[in-house]
């Protein structure tokens, strides 16, 4: 390895989406973390790239090229024309559960872009970052959420449909967010591969009210605006069948007095939004009720204040 080896490491944060009606728009910083390091050196000879994972990442298979933490190296440099090292050597550890609609692929792209942005000095801003990796994805909500941290609206910019506007969102100081993450995995394509390719005029008049409410009652804890909006048509409907007791599970959040219940991301996770006098309740009844359906699962309670992706000095 050569003396003058660069070297960086990052921390990035889960992140929650859609949150019911805020489908591919809405994301929430989540309290569970992936960190990375990298180190660049020059070698002679073939391309080398090496990675050790720890943590919920470390039964994965894919090689180290095909790995969405040197994915998302690598579209750093391509953002600013830089050639990809010879030789680059990861270390990665996450406790974010993966396939489970908790961001684990766009933690993981980001953490790659910002390890290239500290190791390479790219000089790529925040937004540039959140960029690239929402384009990878295709939606916008996990990276925005993963960059900036807290609650952020991630859209696209109406002249450039491959860049995209990033705007935190309020989340009132008495919400909590209770996660049952079980042990089910859901593919975010095959989640995707179930929704409809349009939906009638209705039902979409009721999504615009849906994500109003949504943004409105994230900023003041308003419980009807809250229960509307968590009550989603646009993608719901159509996956719930993925996830053995979403209907259940959902009641029992509701019962505990939760304002309402959906898929976290596309599942299989489900979160519950509750005021913070709720948030026990709401975890331990949905941890029963999946219990009771045989299913093992671990609990996440969280705010809206998890801070954003970071380098490590």
């Amino acid at each position: 390895m050569s003396a003058a080896a660069n070297r960086a490491s990052v921390k990035v944060p889960a992140s929650t989406s859609n949150l019911g009606a805020g489908f591919d728009c809405v994301g929430v910083a989540v309290d569970r973390w992936l960190t990375a390091s990298v180190v660049v050196a020059a070698q002679k000879g073939s391309d080398t790239v090496m990675i050790t994972r720890s943590g919920t990442v470390a039964s994965l298979a894919e090689s180290g090229e095909d790995d969405l933490v040197h994915v998302g190296f690598a579209l750093a440099c391509e953002a600013r024309d830089h050639p990809v090292p010879s030789h680059l050597e990861y270390t990665v550890n996450s406790s974010i559960p993966t396939a489970r609609g908790l961001g684990s692929s766009a933690a993981a792209l980001i953490a790659g872009a910002m390890l290239a942005n500290e190791s390479l000095a790219l000089d790529l801003q925040r937004r540039e970052i959140a960029s690239i990796c929402a384009r990878a994805e295709g939606h916008p909500d996990n990276a925005g959420a993963v960059v900036f941290g807290g609650s952020v609206l991630s859209v696209r910019q109406r002249d450039r449909d491959d860049e995209f506007s990033f705007s935190p969102l309020t989340i009132h100081p008495d919400i909590k967010f209770v996660f049952a993450v079980p042990d089910l995995e859901v593919e975010t394509a095959a989640a995707r591969s179930v929704l409809p390719p349009s939906l009638p005029y209705g039902t979409t008049i009721a999504a615009i009210a849906k994500a109003a409410a949504l943004v409105r009652g994230l900023e003041t804890a308003d419980a009807g605006l809250l229960a509307f909006a968590l009550d989603d048509v646009v993608h719901v409907p159509f996956r719930r069948h993925l996830i053995p007791g979403y209907e259940q599970v959902v009641a029992a959040a509701a019962d505990a007095g939760a304002f309402g219940a959906t898929f976290s991301g596309s599942g299989s996770t489900i979160i519950a939004v509750t005021n913070a006098n709720g948030a026990a309740g709401a975890a331990r009844a949905m941890q029963q009720e999946w219990a009771r359906l045989g299913m093992q699962t671990e609990v996440i309670v969280g705010a809206g204040d998890v801070p954003g992706a970071s380098a490590i000095r």
